[in-house]
């Protein structure tokens, strides 16, 4: 892309966006680039139509993926070389609506206790704890930990924003343990290096091996404690406001996807099935 390239990176940086949706885009525009063997200044509507289609069909992405190479095409079409994006032509891939997967309590307990590793443990403890996501609980820093307020503050989270969420009591003697035995400097969690944080990759690969000897059969990922997190706070009677506000969600439409798989409120429910059983007895 050459120059093409250095004016798309120069918007993205005036917009302050996020080193991770700065390189996703450049790499769906590099894709897209060799894909056609052509200057994305040269082409246009169609092509952008055949390459989402490619996505979808042939690569066979997920949709996430394929949103991201829209909003990327979208990106440099309108703010770069200044053309119009007509919808109608361009359709945005609509978004497939699934519910998380969601640990119970019980499996939550056998993940934590066959987790040995003191600082994997914490990590894990720590995500479902406040509700964290992955690249959240790596750049902790020991400064983070605020034992008087009972918080944790997160730092630049997702869109940038900063936020404070919970610090469960229980996890404070842990944490204090795991501070003695350890003595981070910096980071909480530091990688085998000591002055950069744990790789997001070493946290997805424990997390796999930990549930598999829990038993667990669930198609879970770290990511899961989040969910986990976000599903008991309402079913312990939690806020919705105050979920939204301790998950970092801009919308609070995004917060409600956990008001749909509350057990609790399930449990409530009598199948039509019992009543005609009942009716039998």
């Amino acid at each position: 892309m050459g120059k093409l390239k250095d004016e798309m990176l120069m918007e993205m940086e005036l917009r302050n966006m996020s080193p991770k949706t700065i390189a996703a885009y450049l790499g769906h525009m590099v894709c897209f680039t060799r894909h056609f063997g052509k200057s994305p200044d040269a082409m246009g509507e169609e092509e952008v139509r055949q390459y989402l289609y490619y996505l979808l069909k042939e690569k066979r992405v997920s949709w996430s993926n394929i949103n991201i190479g829209y909003s990327a095409l979208k990106f440099f079409y309108t703010r770069v070389l200044h053309r119009n994006w007509n919808v109608d032509h361009i359709p945005r891939p609509r978004k497939q609506k699934r519910l998380p997967h969601v640990l119970s309590y019980s499996e939550l307990a056998r993940l934590f206790e066959v987790t040995t590793n003191l600082k994997h443990r914490l990590i894990f403890k720590t995500a479902y704890g406040g509700g964290l996501r992955v690249s959240e609980v790596c750049c902790l820093r020991v400064s983070d930990i605020d034992s008087h307020r009972m918080t944790i503050r997160i730092n630049q989270g997702k869109g940038r924003k900063d936020r404070y969420t919970l610090l469960a009591q229980s996890l404070l003697p842990e944490l204090r343990d795991y501070y003695r035995t350890y003595r981070p400097k910096s980071w909480l969690f530091p990688g085998a290096s000591k002055d950069r944080p744990i790789n997001s990759g070493t946290i997805q690969h424990v997390f796999k091996v930990s549930k598999q000897k829990a038993n667990i059969h669930k198609p879970v990922t770290p990511h899961t404690l989040r969910h986990s997190f976000a599903t008991h706070f309402l079913e312990a009677g939690g806020n919705l406001m105050k979920l939204q506000q301790l998950l970092g969600h801009r919308h609070l439409q995004t917060t409600i996807l956990y008001v749909h798989i509350q057990s609790k409120e399930l449990s409530r429910v009598i199948s039509p099935l019992d009543f005609m059983n009942g009716d039998r007895s």
